[in-house]
């Protein structure tokens, strides 16, 4: 029984040395240094910038499809299907492609390529005179969808860890549809990173089909009074310092956002600010395609848009094939430049997004947060502990250190895992102070009806922690599952609060139940047999 009571106790300690290690880490700067590094505090303790924003998913809907127009021209060209029309003529279904002008001779090996594997994402229709409609089916609709949203939130997430933002909440946002909660706390300058996520930096490509005109109308009248269903209009200067333009641009781009793998701020030969970057393998192949075939000394020579943000910021005839490397000049400042260079580094994001919310917490609350939860968690563990001296008498002693062992290891799970301590947090760790007691009570009071039965101290121990223990289990699974639900589904602090409760009461079932055990062990141990125990 001694050796094995030493062993426990070596355990203990050890697992004591563990969690303060886990606190206070290395010791630098002085002790509260130490534990301030190692535990977080969130938002509304720390202070900084709440923002909810909305990802325009429709428009990465409507680009696949547009490049779909594209591909399927290639590939009904590839097929021998020559002379058909390909595009979105049907103003009521935005997402269907129609297929026309098909020779009687090739409607069999169009319909090859239309009922193919890479289009199985729309259902296909095909029409007395021989046209086929393509529609996006709504599963498609959805992955795409979700597709975009999470991809967004893992760009947003890229661009804030590349400035430095420590410990950012950025997740889906489950109080609307296809929105993002972005939290960051103690950021030194929240101007430039709220620029750097509200900018959609959604940059293509797209070629020059008419233009520049000087208006919409002048757009319309030169081009019969309708825009072609494979063109859209956009508005910009062309060239840095022009005034605004209107340029008649091909629908769909021939390198966009998610095409880039790399971008660099750099200067052009007059010094001026520029950025250089870098296509994947196989975007900077239909790059190529593309510039040679409308390059100066081709056929066909044209002229490509440098389209940020469905503007246009630069317009230039293309003098050479191109295939994966280039520049993009548009009269940036150096600031711009690297911020552009940034987001095309971390990725583009593959919608637009507007921001529906934009909160500001000042550290000033944070600090009053913090002092009153403080006292709040301290006042209520003196009075908790109080409570067990006095109605428990001895055994409250015990049940006050399994208490503050509980509390240490709770923060040095926290310290750890990189968890956040938010406001909602602190009424965890309170909480988890009353869930730690209810435990040690509903086992004290087992003891007790085991003493009244007239069984011996050390019986009535063994007998009270066998009964209570199945008690103890169930409520603390019941309320693990509940504080899972919570983090699942909820948001920032009410996730801090799941995670500190979470740990608490995985903590409380090692304290009430085993330190709490061996403790009790080392007291028998002591008396001698048929003493009374103080409880």
């Amino acid at each position: 029984m001694g050796k094995n009571l030493t062993g426990k106790t070596a355990f203990i300690v050890a697992v004591l040395v563990v969690f303060t290690a886990g606190i206070v880490g290395i010791p630098h700067g002085g002790l509260k240094q130490s534990i301030t590094d190692r535990i977080h505090l969130g938002l509304d303790l720390k202070g900084g910038t709440h923002l909810v924003l909305e990802v325009h998913v429709a428009e990465a809907v409507a680009s696949s499809t547009d490049r779909d127009v594209a591909r399927l021209e290639a590939d009904l060209q590839k097929a021998g299907v020559t002379g058909a029309s390909v595009g979105k003529t049907d103003a009521a279904h935005p997402l269907a492609i129609v297929v026309s002008g098909i020779p009687a001779t090739k409607l069999s090996d169009a319909r090859g390529v239309l009922q193919g594997n890479d289009y199985a994402n729309y259902d296909v229709a095909t029409l007395a005179d021989g046209s086929s409609t393509l529609t996006l089916k709504q599963a498609a609709i959805h992955d795409i969808e979700t597709r975009t949203l999470d991809t967004s939130i893992e760009t947003i997430r890229e661009r804030i860890d590349k400035l430095g933002v420590s410990e950012p909440t950025i997740q889906k946002y489950g109080l609307g549809e296809n929105q993002i909660l972005v939290e960051l706390p103690g950021i030194d300058n929240p101007a430039e990173v709220e620029e750097v996520i509200q900018s959609t930096a959604k940059l293509a490509i797209h070629a020059v089909v008419g233009g520049p005109y000087q208006s919409d109308q002048d757009a319309l009248t030169a081009n019969a009074g309708a825009i072609p269903p494979d063109a859209v209009l956009m508005h910009g200067s062309g060239s840095a310092g022009a005034p605004d333009q209107v340029w008649l641009l091909k629908r769909a781009s021939e390198v966009e956002g998610t095409d880039f793998r790399d971008a660099q701020p750099s200067t052009d030969q007059n010094g001026r600010p520029n950025i250089t970057f870098t296509l994947t393998t196989e975007a900077g192949d239909r790059f190529y395609k593309y510039t040679e075939a409308h390059q100066a000394s081709g056929t066909t020579p044209g002229s490509m848009a440098i389209v940020l943000d469905n503007k246009v910021r630069e317009v230039a005839g293309i003098q050479s094939a191109i295939r994966d490397r280039g520049e993009i000049t548009g009269g940036f400042t150096k600031e711009q430049a690297q911020d552009l260079s940034l987001m095309l580094r971390t990725g583009a994001l593959p919608a637009s997004i507007s921001y529906l919310e934009t909160r500001t917490v000042g550290p000033s609350l944070g600090a009053a947060s913090i002092r009153q939860g403080v006292v709040a968690a301290i006042a209520g563990m003196l009075a908790v502990m109080a409570f067990m001296l006095i109605y428990y008498r001895g055994a409250g002693i015990n049940a006050d250190l399994a208490l503050m062992l509980n509390l240490l290891i709770l923060l040095g799970f926290m310290g750890y895992t990189g968890s956040v301590l938010t406001l909602p947090g602190i009424a965890g760790v309170i909480l988890t102070i009353g869930m730690g007691v209810d435990s040690n009570v509903l086992i004290f009071e087992r003891i007790r009806e085991e003493l009244r039965a007239g069984k011996t101290a050390a019986a009535a121990v063994q007998q009270g922690f066998a009964h209570a223990w199945v008690t103890i289990i169930d409520t603390h699974v019941t309320t693990i599952v509940s504080a899972a639900i919570l983090f699942l589904f909820g948001t920032g602090p009410v996730r801090g609060f799941a995670v500190t409760l979470t740990f608490g009461l995985l903590a409380n079932l090692f304290t009430a139940v085993f330190v709490s055990r061996v403790i009790f062990d080392a007291i028998l141990q002591k008396k001698e047999r048929g003493a009374a125990l103080s409880i």
